[in-house]
């Protein structure tokens, strides 16, 4: 019996049944894309290279399939698994047929698979690793922690990666073509508005910041009179003036602040007391 509780955060064998089938040569009209494929973007000029390399050496490592039960009317029996680039290299090659290997997945299996055999070649970039993560999530009702077990990360990984969906979307495309990365961006996230973090990371990549002076940015940013501002003293206490002039008066004192400064309330109980408090402001030889 097959143990179903393997890791997939160990790797691709890890994720697949322990009985290896042989190759099997399919006509590409036969497959569909997947359509959950945690890879999104593929760059024009490495997809000619690898046609050009297939034109001359075939395709050296099988696409991984799982059959469509039914099959479609317009002729696909397999979904693709794994291998997106090298089908669309294959396409362009001109080849009719590829080498695959067929496992029968589930849907939860299937994306797990593309998305770990992505991660450990890094094809991802950070926004479609997150959204790959989110996916699993909401169609799959994971929980973070689960979703690390799954593709071998660490759930703190995990959520920090999550959290880049939350940028502005002039932002996540700064991050998917590279021109920001994942240090550079996270800092972003404390910024109060979209606006002030589209603004920052402009900034941060017209001046190609590194991770350390976007963070110093933010923190600028978060607090920009602070730097400008000799430091202060800190007031005393409304209660610690009310005890000095207690113990300078020998009587009750209420300070009272309002915006426009306040009222200090001095008390006595006899005309003697008042007259020693004169007395004690205006002096030993003025009073009543």
């Amino acid at each position: 019996m097959v143990d179903r509780k393997r890791g997939l955060g160990r790797g691709l064998s890890a994720l697949l049944p322990g009985t290896e089938p042989g190759l099997q040569l399919v006509p590409l009209s036969e497959i569909a894309t997947n359509p959950m494929q945690p890879r999104q973007r593929f760059a024009e000029d490495s997809l000619q290279e690898l046609a050009a390399s297939i034109r001359e050496h075939g395709v050296l490592q099988p696409l991984l399939v799982t059959p469509l039960v039914p099959s479609r009317p317009t002729g696909e029996h397999y979904q693709l698994v794994v291998g997106e680039r090298r089908l669309r290299a294959a396409r362009m090659a001109g080849l009719e047929k590829v080498p695959v290997l067929v496992r029968g997945l589930s849907s939860r299996e299937s994306l797990e698979v593309a998305l770990v055999e992505n991660l450990q070649r890094q094809d991802l970039n950070p926004v479609e690793e997150a959204q790959a993560f989110q996916e699993l999530m909401l169609a799959f009702g994971l929980t973070q922690e689960e979703v690390a077990g799954r593709v071998g990360r660490s759930r703190s990984a995990v959520a920090n990666s999550l959290r880049l969906l939350k940028l502005p979307e002039p932002v996540l495309t700064m991050l998917q073509d590279g021109r920001l990365s994942e240090g550079q961006a996270r800092p972003l996230l404390a910024l109060a508005s979209d606006d002030a973090i589209i603004r920052a990371a402009r900034q941060v990549v017209d001046g190609d910041l590194t991770a350390r002076q976007c963070e110093r940015l933010v923190r600028e940013l978060l607090a920009p009179a602070s730097h400008h501002r000799p430091p202060q003293a800190p007031k005393p206490q409304p209660t610690q003036l009310e005890e000095q002039l207690r113990r300078r008066l020998g009587t009750k004192v209420n300070l009272v602040r309002t915006r426009r400064g306040g009222k200090l309330v001095i008390h006595f109980y006899s005309d003697e007391e008042l007259d020693s408090i004169v007395r004690s402001i205006v002096g030993s030889d003025e009073g009543l």
